[in-house]
């Protein structure tokens, strides 16, 4: 499978062909949407509308803006770009139409009669008057429509579905059917109160999510995201399966900033596919790591994606909290990567890529170290005690103080003004869908549909929490296959987490759990975008590169069940166990990583060699044991009738025993070469 290796530049290291990184960008186009794009005038327009936009939201961080103008004026500012920048259809694209125009004012038009109205306007919300009902209508079909040309159609159905369910749910049999709600009364809880369509996820848009997205258009245009790659490929370039390698560490490092799975896919890849290419990657394993290092992005601190923010609005914790939560699992899923990759390039006796860099490691540390003060500066300042919204502030300036102290990194008012514009219109997508899923979530507590929802699983489930779990990630993960992250996760937590909670899970467990298996339909099928944009600039098939990504990332994935099944779980999300130490989480992360090596080593066929069917089915034992030792409990103990202990030792010991096996076997086959190779890739 390895080709002989060649010098390569760093030049060389750009030389993607054009056409499929055109490929690759249409796929960040889905995930961010297909929008116009403008010149002259209108393009002259948009851009100040959008710069405005990201001004008022640092002038909003700085000084108290009253929470109902502050979102009525995000929710105006997101909806008059959405129709102006996302147009009707395809065939429309790259103008402003009429009708794009008066669709963008009248939603403004609304909500200065809402801000106008003030506290008799919130007054009427249980007796909305005439004008408020129409105007509530109005609104509410433009926003679906926004949301339809941002995100597509699914989100703006299910929301329909909500809707119907409020008004017809008289008529549903139990336990679906709930007392029953008038037009105006519906109208009025979703368009007039902050429980609607401006509570928490326009909230959490509004204070967090657009902030994070200027400090990364910020980053973005100080050169930080080249910098992150040019520093993995100069660290990683001289080891052995230095292709993989860098990979891994560049999208660990570029996905905290980014928060965004496809963008940080399609960034690395460019630069890094040909890497990959001379180091013997075949075209869809290639792809399938380029997407598993980019979904890393929405769960990696200190930005990770937007359904991340929520966490912390939905619990009434702090988003450092959420940070620190997110740090173990995060470690432990690029680890699983690690050993994944370093498997592959054993088996494939992939070896190092001579790579030429422009700069030594240590000149590009001396040059451009101030990178990695911006990435870490969020977090020291919330340690500090400032808030998320002050701390990402001052992030920002100290990127755009600290880019003078180069050339090349300065931010000239011509990357100035782009980056605010990018802030904002980075962020449409993520708002139209906040938007929107208050609609979902204002139905949700005016019905009391959680709560129904959470005693049929349970009653399904018999009160088993294993099957719970089960099912709640077979709901989510199913929900997540149709519409973006944020709406699955906002969906799930309103709808799902009540019946892990209802059995005892910690909240926080509950709404990571969801968090984690939303984040997993990145790389499922039809919405898998991250794989099918890898699959985009390498030339492999996307399905095929789809199953390669699944490979590299489900080992990883069963780690969330460890924080709603195993005693000690909490302690992966830096939370002390009941009655327990900090020892508990050195042992829970340790048990944990093991248990990852153990289904890599499974996944892959291969430990120190290649595996027989039993010590692959040992391994995956071990791995189980381990990761997810409450699926084999309950099947032993169906079988023998009595109760099992100290599965992890049991786990540690089985892979063992296969590494001790393989090492002492003398002789046999340590790399697959040449058409087997290609064969068991494909």
């Amino acid at each position: 499978m390895a080709e002989q290796p060649e010098a390569m530049s760093a030049q060389d290291a750009d030389s993607i062909e054009t056409e499929r990184l055109r490929k690759a960008e249409e796929f960040i186009e889905q995930e961010e949407g297909a929008a116009n794009r403008l010149s002259g005038w209108s393009g002259t327009i948009v851009t100040a509308i959008a710069v405005a936009m990201s001004l008022f939201h640092l002038y909003a961080a700085y000084e108290i803006v009253p929470t109902q103008e502050l979102r009525y004026i995000h929710v105006g500012f997101v909806l008059l770009l959405s129709f102006l920048l996302f147009p009707m259809a395809n065939r429309f694209r790259d103008r402003i139409r009429w009708w794009d125009v008066i669709a963008g004012l009248t939603c403004v038009a609304i909500l200065i009669y809402a801000l106008a109205g003030g506290d008799d306007f919130t007054d009427r919300a249980t007796l909305p008057n005439h004008t408020d009902v129409i105007l509530g209508v109005i609104f509410i079909v433009l926003l679906i429509e926004a949301t339809r040309r941002t995100i597509g159609p699914i989100v703006p159905i299910v929301s329909l579905l909500f809707i119907a369910y409020a008004l017809f749910g008289p008529y549903l049999p139990p336990p679906w059917n709930h007392r029953g709600y008038g037009f105006d009364q519906l109208v009025g809880h979703l368009f007039i109160t902050l429980e609607g369509i401006f509570g928490v996820p326009v909230d959490v848009s509004a204070t967090l999510i657009v902030l994070f997205t200027i400090f990364g258009a910020f980053l973005q245009q100080t050169g930080a995201g080249k910098f992150f790659i040019d520093f993995s490929m100069t660290l990683m370039g001289k080891s052995p399966n230095a292709a993989g390698r860098t990979v891994v560490l560049s999208s660990f490092l570029l996905g905290g900033p980014s928060g965004s799975g496809v963008a940080t896919t399609v960034s690395i890849g460019a630069v890094a596919y040909p890497m990959m290419k001379r180091a013997g990657f075949e075209k869809n394993a290639a792809g399938g790591l380029l997407a598993a290092g980019g979904l890393g992005a929405i769960i990696s601190p200190p930005v990770l994606g937007a359904a991340a923010f929520l966490i912390a609005e939905f619990l009434k914790i702090s988003y450092l909290e959420v940070i620190w939560m997110a740090v173990i699992p995060t470690i432990l899923y690029y680890l699983s990567l690690f050993f994944m990759v370093e498997i592959d390039g054993r088996r494939y006796g992939v070896r190092g890529e001579p790579y030429v860099p422009e700069r030594s490691l240590g000149e590009l540390t001396r040059r451009y170290w101030f990178h990695f003060v911006s990435l870490i500066s969020i977090v020291i300042f919330m340690v500090w005690g400032y808030s998320p919204t002050t701390s990402v502030l001052y992030a920002t300036g100290m990127a755009m103080l600290m880019s003078y102290l180069t050339r090349e990194t300065a931010m000239t008012p011509k990357k100035l003004v782009r980056a605010l514009a990018d802030g904002s219109l980075q962020s449409l997508t993520a708002a139209t869908t906040c938007a929107t899923a208050g609609i979902i979530v204002g139905v949700v507590t005016l019905t009391g549909l959680g709560l129904k929802f959470s005693s049929i699983v349970i009653d399904y489930a018999g009160g088993s929490l294993l099957l719970t779990a089960i099912y709640t990630a077979l709901i989510v993960w199913i929900i997540g296959l149709a519409v973006p992250v944020t709406a699955s996760y906002i969906i799930c937590a309103v709808v799902a987490a009540p019946a892990m909670i209802k059995l005892g899970v910690p909240d926080v467990a509950a709404h990571m759990f969801i968090f984690y298996y939303a984040v997993l339909s990145e790389v499922s099928p039809p919405t898998a975008l991250s794989p099918f944009a890898a699959a985009a600039i390498t030339g492999g098939d996307p399905y095929k590169t789809t199953l390669q990504a699944w490979k590299y990332t489900l080992p990883a994935f069963l780690v969330p069940f460890v924080f709603v099944l195993d005693p000690q779980g909490l302690g992966l999300l830096l939370k002390l166990p009941p009655d327990g130490t900090w020892i508990d989480i050195v042992m829970i992360t340790l048990k944990s990583a093991v248990g990852l090596g153990a289904l890599a080593c499974a996944a892959q066929g291969w430990a120190l060699r290649r595996t027989t069917a039993l010590e692959r089915t040992g391994l995956t034992a071990a791995g189980l044991f381990l990761v997810f030792p409450s699926l084999l409990e309950a099947l032993i103990e169906a079988v023998i009738g009595r109760d099992i202990s100290y599965t992890a030792t049991v786990g540690v010991v089985l892979f063992a025993i296969v590494l001790l096996k393989q090492r002492l076997q003398p002789g046999g086959q340590n790399q697959v070469t040449g058409a087997e190779a290609e064969q068991k890739q494909r």
